[in-house]
């Protein structure tokens, strides 16, 4: 089955560019999309520059320049029902914008002086948003209460979660927590460890961490998340690879069902789903980025994919 899913996706995606960011060192990273209207943002790893993609419009426009509030980088990106932007910088913590007005509402920061790396996000049901630390190996909680209260900040992250213990060994500079994805039902988040190639289910009514039990593979490399309808999307960065997986209803457990593999992607580092199509962050990373020495293709894209 997996064989037939990647000549038959490969042939579904010619070209694979759904939207062009324009820059020549863009690095993008992240990518949300807007509920209420399906505009996309995607931002760049590179200088935090934040782009906004429109339906029926191929070119990307700059929706927040580089450098906009001090951010130095934009990594996960994240669009709540209310319309607030939620973006992170790796190096600082995360801002939050009205996408209306581009008005900054509020600025949190991730706590002491010592080494962090703020990556992805996801808002729960009640609107409480979680951020990884790939670094720190905790998840970060700011609560409606808190974002009510910061009135254009900053006020500092607080942890909600700590995984140091649960996690595989590691090293004090290794990369840890990446994606993270929220359960529909308000009962749970997911988050995954690219490093040990695990999957953690964290209870959001008790504080519980769990591992959860994988069958088919593992989350090696895996980088975003996306969790619609019981099924799973990860992107695996340096193996050009999207998997999908069935979700079992309490979370504890989680099967492969398809995956695709394609050197087109140019390492996917996150993914966001609308109306059966992914659109894919092709990150390039290992060109002339954090990943790697070389040349980029020009421009940049965000692409398609669909038949998974």
């Amino acid at each position: 089955m997996t064989e037939h899913l990647r000549a038959s996706a490969a042939a579904d995606m010619p070209g694979l560019a759904a939207y062009v960011l324009p820059g020549d060192r863009v690095y993008p990273e992240g990518i949300a999309a807007d509920p209420r209207t399906g505009t996309l943002y995607a931002g760049s790893f590179q200088d935090g520059t934040v782009y906004r993609m429109r339906p029926g419009h191929r070119a990307a426009e700059v929706f927040l320049p580089a450098g906009a509030d001090g951010r130095r980088t934009a990594n996960g990106l994240k669009v709540d029902g209310a319309g607030r932007l939620w973006v992170t910088d790796s190096s600082a913590g995360v801002s939050v914008y009205d996408t209306g007005s581009r008005r900054l509402l509020a600025r949190f920061v991730v706590p002491g002086t010592g080494a962090r790396f703020v990556n992805d996000l996801a808002i729960a049901r009640d609107g409480g948003a979680y951020l990884t630390d790939s670094l720190r190996s905790v998840v970060y909680r700011v609560t409606p209460r808190d974002l009510a209260g910061a009135r254009g900040g900053p006020a500092t992250l607080a942890v909600g979660f700590d995984l140091g213990d649960a996690l595989e060994p590691h090293g004090p500079g290794d990369f840890t927590l990446n994606g993270i994805v929220a359960a529909p039902t308000g009962r749970f988040l997911l988050t995954d460890d690219m490093l040990g190639g695990d999957l953690y289910r964290l209870d959001l009514a008790t504080g519980a961490v769990r591992e959860v039990a994988l069958q088919g593979g593992d989350m090696r490399n895996a980088d975003g998340l996306e969790l619609q309808h019981g099924r799973l999307w990860t992107a695996h960065n340096l193996d050009n690879v999207i998997r999908r997986w069935r979700v079992a209803r309490d979370g504890t457990r989680v099967r492969l069902e398809r995956s695709l593999a394609d050197a087109s992607l140019q390492v996917p580092t996150t993914l966001v789903r609308r109306r059966g199509t992914l659109y894919v962050v092709r990150s390039q990373f290992d060109k002339g980025g954090p990943l790697g020495d070389g040349t980029p293709e020009i421009p940049f894209t965000i692409a398609a994919v669909r038949g998974i």
